[in-house]
C-alpha cells in the first residue's frame, strides 16, 4: 500500500535547495509569508498547485530571477549569486535568439562567461554527444520543429555545467507529439546526468510521471500543502501510466488538489 514520504531506512540525502522564512507580495496581496521548504539533492521534483498560486514564481525566486521580500534561499549550501543555475522558460520561441545558429544559441552562456571559442566548440560537442543528439547545429531555430527548439534550449542550460535545472511549464506550448519526445529526452539526460531538477507543471499526470516527488501547494497565501514520492523504476514508459502504482499516486494527488481547492 502506497504511503506518503515512505522511504527505505538509508541515510537522508544531502540537501540540494534550503528555502527559509520566504515571503514574498505583490501590489500588497501575500502570495508566500514565513514559507519553508528543504529539497534534496538527486531528485526529479515537479510543482503542482491552484491556477495563481506561484509555482512560477517560487522557480523565479529560488533561481534569482524575482527578488524576495525577506527569508533566506541557498542551493548546495550557497547563496543564489554564488550558484551555478540552469533555467529552461515556458516558450521556448521567444527564449532563443533567433539571429543564432543552434550552435550559437546553445554555447551562448559559455562566451558570456568568456570562454575561449575553441574551449566553447569541445563543450559544446561532448554535451550532444553525451546525449546522443543528432540535429544540425549550424542552422537557424525557424528551422527546427518546437520539440527541437525546445532541447536546444535545455542543452543551452545544460551546457554551463549547473547544480540545478528549473523548467517552467516546458510542454505547455508543445503538441502532444512533441510532449512526448521532450518529456523522454528529458528523463534521458536526468538519468544521464543525476543533475536535480526542479519543474513546475499544470498538468496532474506530467507531473507525476517524471517525477521523484511532487511538491502540492495550496491556494494563496501559499503553503505546502503535501510532498508525495514516486518511487517506479526508471526509465518510465508509457507502461508506467498505467501501473498500479502511478494510477495510486496520481489519485492520492489528486484527492489532495481537489481538497485543497474546495477551502
Amino acid at each position: 500500500m502506497f504511503q506518503l514520504d515512505s522511504q527505505p531506512s538509508i541515510a537522508p540525502p544531502e540537501t540540494c535547495i534550503e528555502i527559509q522564512g520566504l515571503s514574498k507580495s505583490f501590489a500588497g496581496q501575500t502570495l508566500y509569508d514565513n514559507f519553508d521548504l528543504s529539497l534534496p539533492s538527486g531528485q526529479f521534483i515537479s510543482i503542482f498547485g491552484p491556477n495563481g498560486c506561484g509555482k512560477s514564481t517560487l522557480i523565479n525566486m529560488i533561481s534569482g530571477l524575482i527578488p524576495i521580500d525577506s527569508g533566506r534561499i541557498s542551493i548546495n549550501g550557497k547563496p543564489i549569486r554564488r550558484s551555478r543555475i540552469g533555467y529552461v522558460f515556458q516558450n521556448y520561441r521567444d527564449s532563443l535568439f533567433p539571429w543564432m545558429s543552434a550552435f550559437d544559441n546553445i554555447a551562448y552562456p559559455l562566451k558570456v562567461k568568456g570562454m575561449k571559442e575553441r574551449e566553447c566548440r569541445d563543450r559544446v560537442e561532448q554535451l550532444i554527444a553525451t546525449f546522443n543528439i543528432r540535429l544540425d547545429l549550424k542552422r537557424y531555430p525557424y528551422s527546427f520543429s518546437g520539440g527541437q527548439q525546445q532541447l536546444i534550449s535545455i542543452l543551452r542550460a545544460l551546457v554551463a555545467d549547473p547544480e540545478v535545472l528549473f523548467l517552467d511549464e516546458p510542454f505547455s506550448a508543445l503538441d502532444f507529439e512533441t510532449t512526448l519526445f521532450v518529456r523522454d529526452k528529458l528523463q534521458e539526460i536526468f538519468m544521464t546526468a543525476q543533475l536535480p531538477m526542479l519543474m513546475v507543471v499544470h498538468n496532474l499526470e506530467e507531473a507525476v510521471y517524471l517525477a521523484d516527488t511532487v511538491l502540492l501547494l495550496s491556494k494563496r497565501p501559499t503553503h505546502l500543502v503535501a510532498k508525495v514520492p514516486f518511487n517506479a523504476p526508471r526509465p518510465r514508459t508509457p507502461d508506467t501510466l498505467s501501473s498500479p502504482e502511478f494510477v495510486q499516486v496520481s489519485r492520492h494527488c489528486l484527492d489532495i488538489f481537489q481538497e485543497e481547492m474546495r477551502k
